[in-house]
């Protein structure tokens, strides 16, 4: 067996048995309230979203790093979903990670799922907002303590609601 043929067979064994969890979103936690999915199609987002918005949310693009104003945003507060308006984060979990984008050591208990990512080759987990499913961002383990984690968002898939406004009404 040539080396090369066998180096291909070990790649395919180690990946194969990720490949039903890309398939099979989890929700991080139990939510305090039930969440109704919303069942808007592509168009109904499109018309609703600017369109690089769109791209992040419901394409899985990536903004670049630095280009969101939310990296700097250090004000008490809410993070929400910037389609359907579900909060996603708080601020008291939100950190400075160094690496361009919005970055938080846990979510809303409830309001993200994750999946396994193969987009770059190598897995990595995403998570997308449990009611809309727009794609928010990804999840590292080079967080702080205690749990470790580095939830990476895409700031223009978030909208930041300050301590003393109240949370806009759900999106329907």
């Amino acid at each position: 067996m040539k080396r090369r043929t066998l180096l291909q067979a070990l790649a395919v064994a180690a990946v194969f048995p990720l490949i039903p969890a890309c398939f099979r979103a989890q929700v991080v936690g139990e939510a305090a309230h039930p969440i109704t999915p919303l069942n808007k199609t592509r168009k109904e987002w499109r018309e609703l979203l600017s369109a690089r918005a769109y791209q992040i949310l419901f394409e899985e693009a990536t903004e670049r790093p630095e280009s969101s104003n939310l990296v700097y945003e250090d004000r008490e507060g809410t993070y929400i979903c910037a389609a359907c308006y579900l909060p996603l984060f708080e601020s008291a979990h939100k950190y400075e990670s160094w690496t361009g984008w919005p970055s938080f050591t846990q979510p809303i208990a409830g309001h993200v799922a994750t999946k396994t990512d193969f987009k770059m080759i190598w897995p990595r987990k995403e998570y997308h907002c449990v009611r809309c499913g727009g794609h928010q961002g990804h999840v590292f383990g080079d967080g702080p303590p205690p749990r470790g984690e580095r939830w990476c968002n895409n700031g223009i898939a978030l909208n930041f609601v300050p301590k003393d406004e109240q949370l806009p009404a759900l999106r329907s």
